[in-house]
């Protein structure tokens, strides 16, 4: 994988980033005092929403599923499967109007990315927004059958002279991550730097769409790979490989995918944009339910949505954690999360995104002078969220801008009020 060099500058951003706030704000402007939740109904009947197959999309299958969407005004809509993360980029900047989609189920950091142009077509920025956060934690980094008497798990570590000695010897040492600079590829390149491996030199980072990647492994072709489940589960299922860790155990409680969707349409469409969160923060709480979880993994592993056997979805999300080397455990802390207590996993905090912007930085995907703050303001509409919630009638005192320092496994602490004191306190990075 080659780190595509940042072609957007701080000044070139805050351009951007001014005019998509400006649009944001005039819309508001005409409908004060959170008179979208109050008019009378979606401008359309639908549009099409990406998803890929991953078992944190199934709000949005289950909202499909259980009639939420019609039930609150959308009779139309469209979730549909994307192949690859590349694939839903690209349906993205199409939008609806040109055959694509106009949002969707996406790795969280990918609404900056897409925002930025960094990962865009001739680095053109697309106005994205972050309007909820569909779950947290439940993914996994998988590593090939052959190292498994390394003990290599959360510690990395012991991977670090098997790599080496591959390199020494001529060869490639390929590491699979799903979309550069998203959460999988994160995570990934966080484990691997713990335990004292460069990312960007001493393994050669891949990408691989998520269901594609326990074929790939049963091949050969990678020695290890950051996915979310079903994945990881199936790979074990099948005896091809084991889990080193969770992401849970690397940062629990630690947000993963969104629902984002394209800037212009939330701004033209306001009563819709609040139709659809409503229905899908109704469909995360009948996720969150321990009750349904089993009837959850039997609706999305269905053939039109992940084809995908049942025994390969349910058991993680109720945290029962076969690692696949002789390991397991049962631990709801490891479960994923779609709704939390009272809405904590589903609010998209900002000092999250704050987060991902900075590591971002760190690898080298976004450029170190650009400004956090400006980017968080322009894409991440928590003001939504809580008007949709409060149109359900759900409780939404305790919420604001930051949901407070986070701890990694490793000792490491994110105060988004320094994210340049955790920079400094890492000894891998990409960035000077």
């Amino acid at each position: 994988m080659t780190t595509p060099k940042p072609s957007l500058s701080r000044r070139s951003f805050l351009k951007s980033a001014a005019g998509v706030a400006a649009t944001a704000a005039a819309a508001r402007a005409l409908l004060p005092g959170g008179a979208w939740a109050a008019a009378p109904g979606p401008e359309v009947d639908g549009t099409r929403l990406g998803y890929i197959a991953l078992t944190d999309s199934a709000p949005l299958i289950i909202a499909q599923e259980k009639g939420l969407f019609a039930k609150h005004g959308l009779p139309a809509m469209a979730i549909e499967k994307q192949a690859s993360w590349g694939a839903t980029r690209d349906n993205m900047a199409l939008g609806s109007a040109g055959g694509g989609i106009d949002g969707g189920h996406l790795l969280r950091p990918k609404v900056h990315l897409y925002a930025t142009g960094a990962v865009m077509q001739g680095n053109q920025p697309l106005p994205m927004y972050t309007l909820l956060n569909l779950n947290e934690q439940c993914q996994g980094i998988s590593v090939a059958q052959a190292h498994a008497e390394t003990g290599v798990g959360l510690d990395s570590s012991p991977l670090r002279e098997v790599f080496a000695a591959k390199k020494a010897a001529g060869a490639e040492v390929p590491v699979a991550m799903t979309f550069p600079g998203g959460t999988h590829d994160l995570w990934m390149r966080y484990w691997l730097a713990a335990g004292g491996i460069n990312p960007d030199t001493d393994v050669n980072l891949i990408v691989v769409p998520p269901p594609q990647m326990v074929a790939n492994m049963k091949v050969g072709n990678m020695e290890a790979f950051c996915v979310g489940e079903p994945w990881n589960e199936q790979l074990v299922n099948q005896g091809i490989g084991f889990t080193a860790c969770t992401t849970g155990e690397l940062w629990s409680r630690h947000p993963e995918k969104v629902l984002g969707m394209r800037a212009d349409w939330v701004d033209a469409h306001p009563n819709a944009a609040l139709a659809i969160m409503m229905a899908v923060i109704e469909a995360q709480i009948w996720c969150e339910d321990m009750a349904n979880k089993d009837e959850m993994a039997a609706i999305v592993g269905r053939r039109q949505w992940y084809n995908v056997p049942v025994e390969d979805i349910a058991g993680r999300l109720k945290g029962q954690i076969n690692y696949g080397n002789g390991r397991t455990a049962t631990d709801p802390a490891l479960a994923m999360k779609f709704w939390g207590d009272k809405g904590e996993t589903s609010f998209p905090w900002k000092s999250l995104d704050s987060w991902f912007i900075t590591e971002n930085k760190r690898w080298g995907y976004l450029p170190g002078d650009l400004d956090t703050a400006a980017l968080v303001a322009a894409t991440n509409r928590s003001d939504l969220w809580l008007q949709a919630a409060a149109g359900l009638g759900l409780d939404v005192t305790g919420f604001g801008d930051s949901r407070g320092t986070e701890t990694f496994f490793d000792g490491k602490v994110f105060d988004p009020a320094n994210p340049g004191a955790y920079l400094d306190s890492l000894a891998i990075k990409a960035m000077a």
